[in-house]
């Protein structure tokens, strides 16, 4: 039988992911920076990976930390959002937002501090899904969803404020080996279950439609499939505005010139109720000029 960690190990992880600093996790949890560092440390031995690299002051998640915080935020925040139900406490004045996991890991949680910087007197409570928002349950005011441009969804606002545009990526090693597109007719070519077309469209826009790879892998995640990209596995299909980091470090490596600009861009969503609510406003707004920015 599998040991579970405790939730209050989980909640310790998360916290410490979220700020990248022990110390202030120990501050949210109301406890001391060695009793999350020993709690971290016994999860880290359960599960037999290391997930931060410590250094002097501070840590940073570790490939396998980031995907494991994917992996237990949803669950973690549905146990939140049922017990503050239970309770009576789902009006506590926080502003309730639902994005897709990939999303809040790679582009949302980095940004996180500066919008409490500028605000520091709204409280936001994040939840990842890759579910479409019901809305009218009336569990979340705002959400970052993937949307059709001309979508005109009922008794809803949208915004776009961020493209997707994709296009393939691996490992500088394995770069070393694909000067044109044809040549991924010889690599195996990742799949990701979340956008499971992506590597169509792409080749379609190429101009080779008919293409498969020597080999197909397909992993449940985007997360999952960029890694393996990066470990040199095979070619994935990134999206910039999420990927970018990993390029400009020299861990990925953008192939050809040619990208696919989805009609489906990142959009910001919420009922038409909400449009005045001032903590919506800020957030919607701040979230516009990080995307301009």
């Amino acid at each position: 039988m599998v040991e579970i960690p405790s939730t209050s190990t989980l909640l310790s992880f998360r916290a410490a992911a979220r700020h990248l600093s022990f110390l202030q996790a120990a501050n949210d949890r109301n406890v001391t920076p060695g009793a999350i560092s020993r709690q971290i440390q016994g999860l880290e031995d359960l599960l037999g990976t290391r997930l931060f690299n410590r250094h002097h002051k501070r840590v940073e998640l570790t490939a396998q930390g980031r995907d494991y915080l994917a992996e237990i935020t949803t669950p973690l925040d549905h146990l939140a959002a049922a017990t503050a139900r239970i309770q009576g406490e789902g009006d506590s004045g926080a502003l309730s937002i639902c994005a897709y996991p990939t999303f809040a890991i790679r582009w949302l949680l980095p940004r996180w501090g500066r919008f409490y910087d500028r605000h520091p007197d709204v409280d936001l409570r994040l939840t990842t899904s890759l579910n479409p928002v019901d809305f009218a349950a009336g569990d979340y005011d705002l959400a970052i969803q993937v949307l059709a441009q001309d979508a005109n969804p009922p008794s809803l606002r949208h915004h776009e404020f961020m493209p997707v545009r994709t296009f393939p990526v691996c490992s500088p090693a394995l770069a070393a080996a694909i000067e044109k597109p044809g040549d991924l007719a010889a690599q195996t070519l990742i799949h990701n279950g979340p956008r499971p077309t992506d590597w169509r469209r792409w080749l379609t826009t190429a101009g080779l439609p008919t293409l498969n790879g020597a080999r197909e892998l397909r992993f449940e995640s985007l997360n999952l499939a960029i890694q393996a990209a990066i470990e040199g596995i095979g070619v994935a299909i990134g999206i910039d505005a999420l990927f970018g980091e990993e390029i400009e470090q020299g861990r990925l490596v953008r192939l050809f010139h040619i990208e696919r600009r989805s009609a489906h861009p990142f959009q910001i969503v919420y009922p038409d109720g909400k449009a005045t609510d001032p903590r919506l406003i800020a957030f919607r707004d701040w979230l516009l000029e990080e995307a301009g920015a």
